[in-house]
């Protein structure tokens, strides 16, 4: 079920599904249409000539020129989602082509485009005049000159939708509302107000007193998804231990540890293919099961922004305003512990993310490129303070509190204006007033005495 899921997925987000969808409906519409013409419409069509009176050489001559001119279209279409897709690749980074792939808007253009074509060859194919009998499907005529007015008010709408998706306040929200859709999946249970998040049990050791038997890779790549049923199943009824070694979005090199089992004596081979069979792998990861990737998108976007050579904090800026966003959810959700029970019994022990981790994940790069950058270091004070107002668990604040320091820490090191310094103390004295904790640190340096 997993590896169906993963399929359907992945289909939903190439470039040639859902065109080839709309193409095969095109076929079937235009096949309908044409036997509907053949035995019910000359009658009633007959009472406005002007608008389904045309001839057999009038009609072909409209449908080729139609065909040719939506080919056409396909082309400038093909060619404006590759120059996005290479000037998004350049101008931030390419792990967001993805995104650009899987947009229904232009998988459906571009269905639509050559749905059009399509089916103004069938209709076009069962035209007859003169010798061969005269037959001309009028009503299919018709449909495919609405068609064509219809895609052509369809292409103004697509090189406005390529203009404003290239921009990048909507590709980084994109981004973040595909990672706050996979965090509600991933995590859909709210985190108990005023409580910890359950422990890992770290004292718990394998049953039976077995060693750990570890399962090779079949190949390197990343780990897009697990199947976590089949882990605890497989687990329960070889009645042991999985422990995970590598989570998902983490890169597994081919023969080295996947997994282990609590075994005295190494797993079976029917174990083993079962074992693997539970992770898929690929060439690049994705938002399925991997919320972090989405962090990590935005990340790359915000540090790309920051690097000396573009150097733009406005789009950076943009960055920690969606990946607050972000946190923002996760801060309220519940995180699965890493050690899984069942019936008591302690069965898989995960390699997942945890709200320090990914906290981690979005501001730790982003902090050592703001160095010196006094809207960057409020802004990501302000942030912090945002999360703080969403979670009252003392671990999480606990987190929250050593980001604040560690940015005060940069502003210590990369200030040197007294006006940026005061600025900053004044926003720090706010954030540690949300977070209680006492006043401490200030980022200026006490008078030294003569």
């Amino acid at each position: 079920m997993n590896k169906l899921k993963l399929l359907w997925s992945n289909l939903r987000s190439s470039l040639w599904f859902i065109p080839t969808l709309i193409v095969a409906a095109s076929i079937m519409l235009a096949v309908a249409v044409i036997d509907v013409d053949s035995h019910e419409s000359d009658l009633w069509l007959a009472q406005w000539p002007r608008l389904f009176g045309a001839g057999a050489e009038g009609a072909r001559g409209m449908l080729s020129t139609i065909a040719g001119s939506m080919m056409s279209v396909v082309g400038v279409t093909f060619s404006m989602t590759l120059v996005a897709l290479a000037m998004a690749s350049s101008q931030y980074t390419s792990r967001i082509l993805r995104n650009f792939m899987s947009s229904r808007v232009t998988q459906s253009v571009l269905g639509i485009f050559s749905g059009i074509f399509t089916y103004c060859l069938i209709v076009l194919r069962t035209i007859r005049g003169g010798d061969e009998g005269v037959f001309v499907p009028n009503l299919a005529v018709f449909l495919g000159f609405v068609l064509a007015v219809g895609g052509v008010g369809l292409l103004i709408f697509f090189i406005h939708h390529v203009a404003s998706s290239i921009q990048a306040s909507s590709i980084i929200a994109s981004v973040a509302n595909e990672t706050v859709e996979a965090i509600d999946r991933l995590f859909p249970k709210q985190l108990a107000r005023g409580t910890d998040e359950d422990p890992d049990d770290l004292s718990s050791l394998p049953p039976n007193g077995g060693k750990w038997q570890t399962v090779p890779a079949l190949k390197s790549g990343y780990i897009q998804s697990v199947d976590n049923s089949a882990l605890l199943r497989l687990a329960r009824e070889q009645k042991t231990v999985v422990r995970m070694e590598r989570g998902i979005g983490e890169f597994v090199v081919e023969n080295t540890a996947l997994a282990s089992l609590s075994l005295e004596n190494p797993p079976s081979a029917e174990t083993t293919v079962a074992l693997q069979a539970t992770f898929n792998f690929s060439s690049y990861r994705t938002l399925e099961q991997d919320a972090a990737f989405g962090i990590r998108q935005i990340v790359d976007v915000a540090l790309k922004a920051l690097s000396p050579g573009v150097n733009d904090t406005t789009t950076a800026v943009t960055c920690v305003d969606y990946l607050t966003v972000i946190l923002a959810r996760l801060a309220t959700k519940h995180i699965p512990a890493s050690h899984r029970y069942e019936d008591g019994a302690l069965r898989v022990i995960a390699v997942g993310p945890s709200f320090q981790s990914l906290l981690s994940e979005a501001f730790d790069q982003i902090r050592e490129g703001a160095k010196g950058n006094l809207s960057m270091m409020l802004r990501m004070l302000d942030s912090v303070r945002t999360i703080a107002s969403l979670t009252s668990d003392p671990s999480r604040r606990q987190a929250l509190h050593e980001q604040v320091e560690w940015i005060t820490e940069l502003a210590k090191r990369s200030t040197d204006s007294p006006h940026d310094r005061s600025l900053f103390e004044g926003q720090l004295v706010q954030v540690r007033k949300s977070l209680k904790v006492d006043l401490i640190l200030p980022i200026h340096e006490e008078p030294k005495e003569a």
